[in-house]
């Protein structure tokens, strides 16, 4: 008889232990984390947390200053995450964050800023990026994420603000460059639009040079429409268009 109530035991035992367990797994939350390391935010308008960027990489800066090239024909081949968000971080990610300034907007960056206004915007125009959606999306330095501003494949539009250069609908993704000159001009006058100048072309260099260690290439476009590259990125009125730079896996 003990026998038997020992083993009745032991069968209601493991069938709690069984059910346990079973219940643990039904109630797993759901990961909001997409499979190509980029992290989606529960908001609107869609959110991309991007993944951490490298800052030790295998090809010194001098191999990047020797080959760097402007590139202007692109393979239909897309980009990763990670690719976009090292070139993301190298055109103006933060360096040192400095939440005790809220001045600096995050921290000091990777491109130098004359009084460290950092009056630049950079956008991602997406066509072609693993687990990624279409359409414009906004950097946002201080946590390293990005925001839709206008959703669907641009490109097409885009290469006619750019003056029909059709590099600009081959490439995966283009960065564009708007500015809000105010930040600068409210302390250092209308020459600081000099600077914003300046600022935007150490920015861009450091897109090619991460670009060319990426196994890259890009090319910078200043010959634009501003109404119509103001109107398909969807920027809002104190930003003014500057620059573009389709990127992608160059054809040789």
């Amino acid at each position: 008889m003990k026998t038997k109530t020992n083993l009745l035991k032991k069968s209601w035992l493991l069938l709690f232990i069984f059910a346990v367990i079973l219940t643990s797994c039904g109630n797993e939350a759901p990961s909001n984390e997409a499979s190509n390391g980029v992290i989606v935010e529960e908001e609107t308008p869609l959110t991309y947390i991007l993944p951490y960027p490298n800052t030790d990489g295998d090809i010194s800066v001098e191999y990047a200053l020797a080959n760097r090239r402007s590139q202007r024909n692109f393979q239909d081949k897309p980009l990763s995450a990670d690719q976009l968000s090292q070139i993301l971080w190298a055109a103006y990610g933060i360096t040192s964050p400095r939440p005790d300034n809220p001045a600096l907007r995050g921290g000091l960056r990777t491109a130098p800023s004359g009084g460290a206004l950092y009056p630049l915007e950079i956008y991602a125009v997406i066509g072609n990026v693993e687990g990624l959606d279409p359409g414009v999306y906004k950097y946002i330095s201080e946590d390293h994420k990005i925001i839709m501003t206008a959703s669907g494949d641009v490109r097409d539009e885009l290469a006619d603000a750019a003056f029909g250069q059709r590099m600009v609908s081959e490439a995966p993704v283009s960065f564009f460059y708007s500015a809000v000159f105010s930040r600068t001009t409210e302390r250092y006058g209308e020459r600081g639009r000099h600077f914003v100048y300046i600022e935007v072309g150490h920015s861009a260099q450091n897109i090619y040079l991460q670009a060319e260690t990426l196994g890259l290439g890009t090319c910078a476009i200043g010959a634009l429409t501003e109404r119509d590259a103001r109107r398909i990125l969807n920027l809002p009125a104190e930003e003014d268009p500057l620059y573009l730079m389709p990127t992608g896996y160059f054809a040789d």
